[in-house]
């Protein structure tokens, strides 16, 4: 497992360096310890505070309420430049990505599931609140260590500047490229007062329109048990409760966790994820893990819960999907993988493709970010149940 994580860590160093080139035509304190005095209180007055959806909308470049602790630093030079730096990026992304699979998604995904798994997603609401809008309940998981929960007030004022730097240096490549570079991400959160992905949700659910109601840190212990966040051999979880449009009140879990068999067995994520019965699923971007045979407990899981599947070819290879059980819809252009994933092409995939004269994407997703070159497999249960079984490889 250590040596496919090394592997995987490599691959996307080298896939930075590609596409930074071409493009040109847990656990830990989030915040530095030392703090500073909130903005004095008017006498008679109450104490100026900040909320999880003031801090979410500060780090978002939003404005955060006229009566947030947080509404004297919106004044501060350094943020405006930082909020005119995400509303560009955020304008760019909504007109060439966002706007684009929300219509693809009211055209596609007919029957919507109440809850959406995303394994391996790392922070990234972004993508799949676009793919899936308005649903009940967000399970998210990767690696990626959660931090402790926002405080702008209990950062250093000098430090803030800083801070907003490396979230803006985190977000960088999601938003341009539609996926993290993990090493990259985590070198610019580790390098500032920030630290984990809850600082890049909250961006996220505040750019997105959400406004953020509670937020819990937890954990959930062998059998799937919610426990106290912290406790040993437990499963490290965040809750997040949000409204989003017309004030539908929806939920966000996210879960530092392995993946991989070995680490599955000894967590209690799964059981956990079994309360929600079926649903729908996401995989983007996902270093063609689940190709690996120590991620068939979790490839067969998605298989069994998964109501209907979204992917990229990073995702379930091809052969598990059952004709019996599934029935498969591609899109856009299947090019096989990017250089640095050698030997993960797919030639039942690559036949899908050339048999179905697939529609074309109109955005671009995954690590083939580029429109004409992206593509997606949207797979629907035809039956039932049961765990979907192997197909025959293909010669």
């Amino acid at each position: 497992m250590l040596a496919t994580r090394r592997l995987a860590n490599a691959g996307i160093l080298w896939l930075a360096f590609a596409l930074l080139t071409a493009a040109a035509p847990g656990w830990g304190p989030a915040w530095a310890t030392e703090a500073t005095k909130a903005p004095a209180a008017l006498p008679g007055a109450a104490k100026a505070t900040e909320t999880p959806n003031d801090v979410a909308r500060f780090l978002a470049g939003l404005e955060p309420s006229a009566d947030s602790a947080l509404a004297p630093l919106a004044r501060d030079p350094s943020w405006q430049q930082h909020a005119r730096s995400l509303d560009t990026a955020w304008s760019r992304l909504q007109e060439t990505r966002l706007a684009k699979i929300r219509a693809w998604s009211a055209a596609n995904l007919t029957a919507p599931q109440p809850t959406v798994l995303y394994m391996f997603s790392g922070p990234d609401y972004l993508y799949v609140d676009a793919f899936f809008q308005d649903r009940t309940t967000y399970v998210m998981s990767g690696l990626e260590p959660i931090g402790a929960i926002p405080s702008i007030t209990s950062v250093p004022r000098k430090a803030v500047t800083g801070a907003l730097g490396g979230l803006r240096a985190s977000v960088g490549t999601a938003l341009n490229y539609s996926f993290f570079i993990t090493a990259q991400m985590q070198r610019s959160l580790r390098t500032s007062n920030l630290n984990g992905v809850l600082p890049v949700i909250y961006l996220f659910l505040a750019r997105s329109g959400k406004t953020i109601q509670d937020v819990s840190l937890f954990a959930v212990d062998k059998d799937g048990a919610v426990v106290e966040a912290g406790t040993r051999e437990a499963t490290q979880g965040v809750k997040i409760v949000f409204t989003g449009r017309e004030g539908k009140v929806q939920t966000l879990y996210y879960f530092q966790t392995d993946l991989s068999d070995g680490g599955v067995r000894r967590s209690g994520f799964l059981k956990f994820c079994e309360q929600f019965g079926k649903a729908d699923v996401f995989i983007k971007s996902a270093s063609y893990l689940l190709h690996n045979n120590n991620f068939a407990i979790v490839r067969a899981y998605l298989l069994e819960h998964g109501a209907a599947v979204v992917q990229d070819d990073t995702g379930i290879p091809v052969r598990y999907f059952t004709t019996a059980d599934w029935q498969l819809q591609p899109f856009g252009r299947y090019l096989g993988p990017i250089a640095v994933f050698p030997g993960m092409f797919q030639k039942g995939l690559n036949d899908v493709f050339r048999k179905s004269n697939p529609p074309r994407l109109e955005f671009g997703v995954g690590y083939r970010w580029r429109p004409q070159e992206s593509n997606l497999l949207l797979a629907v249960r035809s039956s039932p149940g049961g765990v979907a079984q192997e197909l025959p490889r293909q010669k």
